[in-house]
């Protein structure tokens, strides 16, 4: 919005919006998966319970909509209300997809669209029209959303193989562990010999807990495969994409800052 010229209060309302219901998704993601770490510190439901988690993130859904409401906007009403059902979807297309070996990059792709990316494009995209900037540059940013989005999760998967649990605040190999065709998984058993693409079907078919030397096994296939170097390359596009979109704003710090995050989609560790 910033970018654009608005100079109101407005944006920070709708990026408060944003955030409560990205919180929310998480507390519900994590009864949905079990998990009982995030960010380095133990989950809601692992802390509690699974109905605190469920209800305080209904609680936290709710408020989101009612600042919504005093936007004022129908238009951002209309996307936000698109944009949840969305997220909902995906991950409902998310758990048919658990413990498929079957799964290909283009349902994997679905999968992230509709349950991380939807919400970047909605912010960046409802941000656009707050400030009443052109139909151009709205879908400008629209677009720019959903690119570094798609680029924060395909970098999040490639993490859960590649990354260090301290850092991560989670599990290295939870997504297997959980039973997600992820994008490095779905790409390794393409690029490996058929006893290790064996292993990694197994495992994923697999709905009892894995075992520490399986689940290490699976995971320096996948690390010997050049699936995590697929993955990141795959990010690369979506950034530069991303970034491709932002000449139509003018210079100023405000454009600057979606550069940096754009880059940091990508580059980033943690």
């Amino acid at each position: 919005a910033r970018c654009c010229g608005s100079e109101t209060p407005a944006p920070i309302a709708l990026a408060s919006v944003i955030e409560f219901i990205h919180t929310a998704t998480l507390l519900h993601d994590d009864v949905v998966d079990m998990s009982s770490l995030r960010r380095g510190r133990p989950t809601v439901n692992a802390e509690w319970n699974n109905p605190s988690s469920v209800l305080v993130g209904d609680f936290i859904y709710s408020r989101a909509f009612q600042l919504l409401v005093s936007i004022g906007d129908m238009r951002i009403m209309e996307i936000m209300a698109d944009t949840t059902n969305k997220i909902a979807e995906g991950e409902v297309l998310q758990l048919i997809n658990k413990h498929n070996p079957a799964s290909t990059e283009q349902s994997y792709m679905q999968v992230i669209h509709n349950k991380t990316a939807i919400l970047f494009e909605a912010a960046a995209h409802c941000g656009a029209i707050l400030a009443n900037a052109d139909a151009a540059t709205q879908d400008a940013l629209r677009l720019f959303g959903l690119h570094i989005g798609t680029a924060f999760q395909l970098i999040d998967d490639a993490l859960d193989y590649d990354g260090d649990a301290v850092s991560l605040g989670k599990n290295v190999g939870d997504d297997l562990a959980e039973g997600k065709p992820t994008l490095p998984l779905i790409h390794a058993m393409t690029q490996c010999s058929e006893s290790e693409t064996k292993v990694i079907r197994e495992c994923l078919s697999n709905k009892t807990p894995l075992l520490p030397d399986t689940l290490a096994q699976v995971i320096s296939i996948i690390r010997e495969s050049g699936s995590l170097e697929y993955t990141r390359a795959k990010a690369q596009e979506q950034a530069t994409l991303a970034l491709s979109k932002l000449s139509l704003l003018p210079p100023s710090v405000y454009r600057d800052a979606l550069y940096t995050l754009a880059e940091f989609s990508v580059a980033r560790n943690v």
